[in-house]
């Protein structure tokens, strides 16, 4: 495995001064490709922050980021913006669905951002509806859906570009338990197919299937640890 992501010395500072709040202090992380990793901490523990850092939707105060041998630390928001377009599939606990378009329209427009044709377009997310089990429900819209059900979309849109990151955050977080198995393993065999996949968490039991656990507390990493078993 060869490095995806590195952090050094991350630093994320709110209202610089007198009441200052560090978000992230002096964070410094390696990911490899093909990694099964799970960010855990409670809320206000920086992980939220961090995974903002890591998706490329906010900029560190101080610190590098190398993303793809590529420094990402203090682009613009256009630049970032392509970087995350190209580098990171995004599953969120919200779903983040259009409502009024269909489970292959959702997953279609990430594409559609991309310039892809319509033809490979098309191909492409019927191919990831298919990997996680909806090619029955092509035409339906979110609200003729279930959680789970939405779920699988979103990781559809997220896997159809084929980003070398999966970043879910808190992708069970809305789902009842049955719902919750089928998209854990659909995350796992993303990893097994080589994919990179970071999944931020608070729950304990969800982190423990991936194959790295990482805690952070108070902004900082507290531990960093190989599983045996995912």
């Amino acid at each position: 495995m060869s490095e995806l992501i590195t952090l050094q010395n991350i630093c994320k500072i709110y209202n610089p001064g007198e009441n200052e709040v560090r978000a992230l202090d002096d964070v410094s992380l390696r990911v490899e490709e093909n990694e099964f990793v799970a960010i855990i901490g409670q809320s206000g523990s920086g992980k939220s922050t961090l995974m903002n850092v890591l998706g490329c939707l906010d900029v560190p105060t101080s610190g590098t980021y190398m993303l793809h041998g590529q420094d990402v630390s203090h682009m613009s928001d256009n630049a970032l913006s392509d970087v995350r377009n190209k580098e990171i599939g995004f599953i969120f606990q919200g779903f983040n669905l259009i409502q009024n378009l269909t489970a292959l329209e959702n997953v279609e427009l990430p594409l559609i951002y991309r310039n892809v044709g319509r033809k490979e377009r098309i191909s492409l997310s019927l191919e990831a509806l298919k990997k996680v089990g909806l090619e029955q429900r092509l035409t339906h819209k979110p609200s003729e859906m279930s959680g789970g059900q939405q779920q699988r979309v979103a990781i559809a849109r997220a896997i159809a570009q084929a980003p070398p990151v999966i970043l879910a955050d808190e992708p069970t977080g809305n789902l009842d338990s049955g719902s919750t198995k089928e998209i854990m393993a659909i995350l796992q065999e993303l990893h097994r197919e080589g994919r990179t996949v970071i999944l931020i968490t608070h729950d304990n039991e969800i982190a423990a299937q991936a194959k790295r656990v990482i805690k952070i507390r108070d902004g900082k990493i507290w531990s960093d640890t190989a599983q045996t078993k995912a």
